[in-house]
């Protein structure tokens, strides 16, 4: 019965997400009361002399703050850096370098590598319309189709926003599985890993399928150089790429520090690094640490100013645009609370016993298949890593995805890229994501569908194809 009732409340979070309209915290905590009570007023039916879940309040508001103790800080300070390297000029400066790198020989490829790149900070609607003009001047340049263009770019953002931290989804659906802070540097390493593919797949349809459908858009009346003048003096290629880079590099030495060589006299481990070495280095390597030094080299390096129009307003927007991440993580938290208050675990543990087929590689496929219905019925990549992660969280140990690589949580990470995957499955009508690529492109809703719909269903589909081949080996 309590199965059933937190099926119940997912129906509910995506009907009231879907066709009521209303905002993804407050279907999803409304949710997490419903199933709550449910659950006690189920248990009082049967019988049973104390509630199931015995506070309520308490299990809402723990998750809730727990969650947002983990990783409130770390969104922050990544959405705060994606917002100044979008007002800055550093994503049009990324882009440059990558244009520079393969000239206009292969124009589709490089809007892909573009979009692969830039989504690593930034959310893929900004994102796109960032280089929307880009895409044009690009397209008159070299004559290729503007849908073409369209789609690999679309297709590339795709591919890392909802697969590479610091982008706010994968962090959240990573902290909802107990993927502690060390494990997060291995996120990001085996999110980039499986998001080649899958851009690649984007990029593959873009050239074989979208290159043929009709395009709309109207020429471009400015040229790249006209558009870059918009920004003023563009950062060095340096500043435009260390805000990124710098906190995964911090983040990887972090993690080598932690690395285990060998075993003491009495038993201990020892570690790569010792000493106040050790110290240092783990201190930079937290992904919260990462990240400010990262946000502080966006601070000094990209402002082109440092006024009360860039420290205040443009630091001012990326905290909104946090704050509205954060609540939608802390009310699956508070989700995930509920749920692991209630035997659900213990009884689905029962009925996977025996059954291999749900193990490991079949458990990540079922995990995908959960976060692509998520996604098709609401429309919100974040909701459906949040939810998702939320959900399966207390399986894995049932479904063989509790697995240590040596010190890597490798079973919770590969959970991480199935549920990244899922929630790719896939962008249509109820996607802000699909508006924003069909409007920039006066693409008609026919051809949306055909270039943008179905090439996130290959990605996603190439994705939990790519997961399970490493959950092979890795398992």
């Amino acid at each position: 019965m309590v199965l059933f009732l937190l099926l119940l409340s997912i129906i509910f979070i995506v009907y009231a997400t879907a066709k009521w309209k209303l905002h993804p915290f407050l279907s999803i905590i409304s949710s997490t009361y419903i199933f709550a009570l449910l659950t006690n007023l189920a248990g009082k039916f049967s019988g049973l002399e104390a509630p199931i879940i015995g506070d309520i309040a308490k299990e809402i508001t723990g998750g809730f703050g727990s969650i947002i103790t983990s990783i409130g800080l770390v969104i922050i300070f990544g959405t705060i850096i994606g917002k100044i390297l979008e007002k800055s000029g550093a994503a049009v400066k990324m882009a440059e370098v990558v244009l520079n790198l393969l000239g206009d020989r292969h124009p589709a490829l490089a809007m892909t590598i573009i979009g692969w790149v830039v989504s690593i900070p930034v959310f893929c609607d900004s994102g796109y319309v960032i280089l929307s003009s880009l895409k044009k001047s690009l397209a008159k340049k070299t004559g290729v189709s503007m849908i073409t263009l369209a789609v690999a770019l679309s297709t590339g953002l795709y591919a890392t926003h909802t697969l590479v931290p610091p982008t706010p989804g994968p962090i959240a659906a990573a902290t909802n599985v107990g993927i502690g802070p060390d494990g997060l540097f291995w996120v990001i390493v085996v999110g980039i890993v499986v998001s080649i593919p899958v851009a690649l797949a984007g990029h593959v349809w873009a050239r074989r399928v979208a290159d043929k459908l009709p395009a709309d858009l109207d020429e471009a009346v400015e040229t790249f150089e006209e558009y870059k003048a918009r920004f003023g003096k563009l950062p060095s290629g340096f500043a435009a790429f260390a805000p990124i880079i710098i906190p995964i590099v911090l983040m990887a030495i972090g993690s080598f520090a932690n690395f285990p060589v060998g075993v003491d006299a009495q038993g201990e481990k020892v570690l790569l690094a010792s000493g106040f070495t050790h110290t240092l280095l783990t201190f930079l390597g937290a992904p919260v640490n990462a990240l400010f030094v990262g946000l502080l080299f966006a601070i000094f390096g990209l402002l082109p100013q440092r006024n009360e129009e860039t420290l205040t307003k443009w630091v001012g927007e990326g905290l909104i645009d946090s704050a509205i991440i954060i609540l939608i993580t802390g009310a699956g938290g508070a989700l995930g609370a509920v749920i692991r208050a209630t035997p659900i675990a213990d009884y689905v543990t029962s009925l996977l016993n025996g059954n291999a087929a749900l193990v490991g590689v079949g458990g990540l496929v079922v995990i995908f298949l959960i976060a692509a219905v998520l996604k098709t019925a609401q429309g919100s990549s974040t909701t459906a890593l949040v939810v998702t992660s939320t959900i399966v969280m207390p399986l894995l140990p049932s479904l063989g995805l509790d697995a240590m690589m040596g010190t890597v949580p490798i079973g919770q990470i590969l959970t991480v890229m199935a549920i990244g995957c899922g929630a790719m499955v896939v962008s249509h009508v109820n996607d802000s994501y699909f508006w924003v690529v069909s409007q920039f492109s006066k693409m008609s809703l026919t051809t949306a569908y055909r270039a943008q719909t179905l090439a996130t269903l290959v990605q996603g589909v190439t994705g939990i194809i790519v997961v399970s081949i490493l959950a092979l080996f890795l398992l």
